[in-house]
């Protein structure tokens, strides 16, 4: 029987904070890439222009859709670099468990998540801000916004984020089990590309796609991320025993 006794809460707090400093690169990564989001904006996502009677006029559309892109990326990413080997060795560090290990990378992806999601909900408003002062001054913005549509959009953003998250920690544990898995998901994308409409995996992705994306009430959306993440995370942790017992 050992003499010491494990506070689990504790461990996974200390571990939170240590890879918290150890990992800031993530968000600065972060920001990098949302800057350069933000600079291919400013040449537009589309435009047009016509005229007649003397008069002529160009329409330029823009929007943060590529600093979205760019987020997604990064929030698939950072959660694949945070099942790598070398910082898993950073666990042994403390008296821990894996699911302790695994219980403070969900929380430094979801603070990821809540971070990146702010950041880009307000990259939109410094687009508009750049474009007006250096581009156009002459920018139609839409309607206004009402405080419970940018707590809606914040929410949305962050959500959209963590379920990246989830999916990118479920990819970096798979590709941890098995090498394969290096070659085996770049080929399977590249597969549905070529394959297009006709194919019924096609099909299901767009479905769950379309379950996610078609959700018009914030909080089942919510629900649904949420639920999703917990899914995947729990995978990721039960895949990773595997790992474990073959290490």
């Amino acid at each position: 029987m050992s003499l010491i006794e494990v506070d689990f809460p504790e461990i996974v707090k200390k571990q939170y904070f240590f890879k918290l400093k150890s990992y800031n690169r993530i968000f600065s990564s972060m920001v990098i890439l949302q800057i350069v989001g933000i600079l291919f904006s400013l040449g537009g996502t589309g435009g047009g222009g016509g005229g007649g009677n003397n008069i002529e006029y160009n329409v330029s559309y823009y929007s943060s859709i590529t600093v979205m892109s760019f987020n997604f990326l990064w929030a698939f990413i950072s959660a694949i670099l945070l099942t790598t080997k070398a910082n898993r060795f950073d666990d042994f560090s403390f008296v821990t468990t894996r699911v302790c290990s695994h219980l403070s990378n969900f929380l430094i992806l979801l603070t990821a998540s809540i971070l990146g999601g702010l950041t880009f909900f307000l990259s939109g408003f410094l687009l508009k801000i750049i474009v007006y002062f250096f581009v156009n001054r002459q920018v139609y913005t839409g309607e206004g916004y009402v405080p419970m549509d940018i707590l809606i959009g914040i929410t949305s953003s962050i959500l959209y984020v963590l379920l990246f998250c989830a999916l990118g920690y479920v990819t970096g544990t798979l590709v941890q089990i098995h090498k394969g898995f290096i070659l085996l998901l770049p080929g399977l994308y590249i597969g549905l590309i070529i394959w297009g409409d006709n194919n019924r995996f096609v099909g299901i992705l767009k479905n769950i796609m379309e379950f996610f994306t078609t959700e018009h009430s914030i909080v089942l959306f919510g629900i649904k991320v949420i639920l999703t993440a917990v899914m995947l995370f729990a995978f990721a942790i039960a895949i990773s025993n595997r790992l474990e017992v073959r290490q």
